[in-house]
């Protein structure tokens, strides 16, 4: 089965609407069937949560991450190895720290990424990206 790491701005993307996000719905729906395997970093999902929190307050946080919670998607908790893998993506490609997780995550599953942040170009010779 495929797998596909979700960048914050995959699920940011589909919490908001419009055409992009129905390509992150499409993923979902591939996840429901079992054609595909959705995983994400905790750090990730932190910055989605951070996110909304910022924008539309803690309430709305709270009620997103109860949504993503009954999503076909697979929450990771970083360890040390997680941890080193995004270090040096953040060392060899000047990626923001926190997509760096994402990097690593794709990296330690062979898997695509979803995202809409145009940084993940800097490492596509290291895993391929599904644009949102």
């Amino acid at each position: 089965m495929k797998c596909v790491v979700l960048d914050a701005s995959a699920l940011m993307t589909f919490f908001e609407g419009g055409p992009a996000a129905e390509r992150v719905e499409y993923l979902f729906a591939l996840a429901a069937e079992g054609k595909r395997q959705l995983l994400m970093t905790v750090i990730n999902w932190g910055e989605v949560y951070y996110s909304v929190w910022r924008k539309r307050g803690p309430d709305i946080a709270k009620r997103i991450a109860i949504e993503i919670a009954q999503l076909p998607l697979t929450i990771h908790n970083v360890d040390k190895e997680l941890a080193r893998l995004a270090a040096e993506f953040h060392g060899r490609y000047k990626l923001p720290y926190v997509d760096c997780f994402a990097a690593a995550l794709a990296n330690q599953h062979k898997a695509q990424i979803a995202t809409s942040d145009r940084d993940f170009a800097r490492i596509a010779s290291e895993a391929p990206l599904i644009w949102i």
